[in-house]
């Protein structure tokens, strides 16, 4: 029995997104959130031609404004949650042959610096939604730790995994060991840290991204006070000397929000059947990172939106999102 977590780029029946919920998690920009996370969900629906989109709200009054700001084609879906980072903590997608299930992790608040009432099992409430097989997973995990292209390969950071705040003990190899049974890893690529101030501890899917099998995109600073500049360039070490091709992407460079540098990063692109949805921060290298991207999604839109707003939450379009594939 072949048994794997498939590509992101593999066709989706539907995508879960968060919606925004605690204008407290955003000061000054909730409502900008709000609108921008709605246009994510607008594009990716694509006026049906896309794929199905699931907008998750935490109360009937949040739903409402939802469907003020979404196409008719976009459900809502009214469950407890207390953050928009289904990427983190919606069930996680795995195909045994042509049959699906789904994989619930522990999730304990990123390390527990993040604790948000219905985020602990907001995974076993949308899971139970869809009557799909789900296994429970008692360790700590999140979505947004891990990135694969298909076929057994992921990528991930040690800065995240192996951080004591949420497995203590549990080893290199006993990781790769579990996610071999959860996900159906066969190897591992080990980055080191991810962007600096990631609030998720160093999230894969904010530097390294698979755009095809066996070839990882990863950003590539352009300008000399880039903060992360040589953590791109670990980074591309390591993935040259364990052997995968790589795709330089222009960074966004050093963004600031109240004085403190952020973690933009247009990594957190998602693709979605119809589109491949790009965070733009308004800097330099916007549109040249579209550019970049667009070669390697041939049939498929490649758009770049807004996400300043989302960014002051923590975070951009695919940590709000969680795919489940077509059977």
């Amino acid at each position: 029995m072949t048994f794997r977590m498939p590509a992101e780029w593999a066709p989706h029946e539907w995508t879960w997104i968060g919606f925004p919920a605690n204008a407290k998690e955003w000061p000054g920009a909730f409502d900008d959130a709000r609108r921008q996370i709605a246009d994510f969900a607008n594009a990716l629906h694509a006026g049906g031609r896309g794929e199905e989109v699931r907008l998750v709200a935490a109360s009937e009054t949040d739903a409402q404004v939802a469907r003020s700001l979404t196409d008719p084609g976009v459900q809502i879906v009214v469950q407890k949650l207390g953050d928009v980072w289904l990427r983190d903590t919606a069930p996680v997608a795995v195909m045994r042959d042509d049959e699906r299930a789904l994989v619930d992790f522990g999730f304990n608040g990123w390390g527990g610096k993040y604790r948000m009432d219905g985020d602990e099992d907001i995974g076993a409430r949308l899971a139970a939604t869809t009557g799909l097989p789900t296994s429970t997973q008692l360790w700590v995990f999140e979505g947004g730790a891990v990135d694969t292209d298909g076929t057994g390969l992921f990528v991930t950071t040690e800065q995240c995994l192996l951080n004591p705040n949420r497995n203590p003990d549990l080893d290199r190899g006993k990781i790769e060991t579990l996610l071999a049974g959860a996900l159906g890893l066969s190897d591992m690529l080990w980055l080191g840290d991810g962007l600096l101030n990631d609030h998720t501890d160093g999230h894969v899917d904010n530097l390294a991204r698979f755009v095809a099998p066996g070839v990882l995109a990863l950003p590539e600073a352009t300008a000399t006070d880039d903060p992360n500049a040589a953590i791109y360039a670990d980074a591309l070490a390591r993935a040259k000397a364990f052997g995968l091709d790589v795709a330089s992407i222009p960074s966004p460079g050093r963004v600031v929000v109240d004085g403190e540098v952020v973690p933009a990063s247009y990594m957190n692109f998602y693709i979605g059947n119809a589109a491949v949805i790009v965070p733009l921060y308004g800097c330099a290298n916007d549109q040249a990172a579209v550019d970049a991207l667009r070669p390697f999604f041939p049939g498929r839109d490649v758009l770049g939106l807004p996400s300043n707003a989302i960014l002051s939450g923590g975070g951009s379009f695919h940590c709000t999102s969680q795919q489940m594939p077509s059977a």
